[in-house]
């Protein structure tokens, strides 16, 4: 009988379980970025987001790429981070 129930008690966690964090990458469109030297505080204030694991942010095209933990952060917490920074952010269709 205890047998039957872990296994019951297995497929049912397997049913239902949530996803599973993990890593992500998002690209964020910044467009206020004027001069070479923007991508720098944009990725210094990137980087200080807890969870953020790499942060490329470049000019041309005005962009940042960002791979970060979801269990950690969000895509809201990136561009909160931008906006704070001087350099308002949306998410890149």
């Amino acid at each position: 009988m205890k047998k039957l129930f872990t296994s019951s008690l297995l497929l049912f966690s397997i049913g239902t379980a949530p996803a599973i964090a993990g890593t992500r990458t998002v690209t964020l469109s910044v467009p206020s970025m004027t001069c070479a030297t923007c991508p720098i505080t944009v990725k210094k204030a990137l980087q200080k987001v807890d969870g953020v694991t790499e942060a490329k942010v470049t000019w041309e095209p005005k962009e940042a790429v960002v791979t970060y933990d979801d269990a950690k952060t969000d895509v809201s917490a990136l561009t909160s981070a931008t906006q704070n920074a001087g350099y308002p952010s949306s998410v890149k269709p």
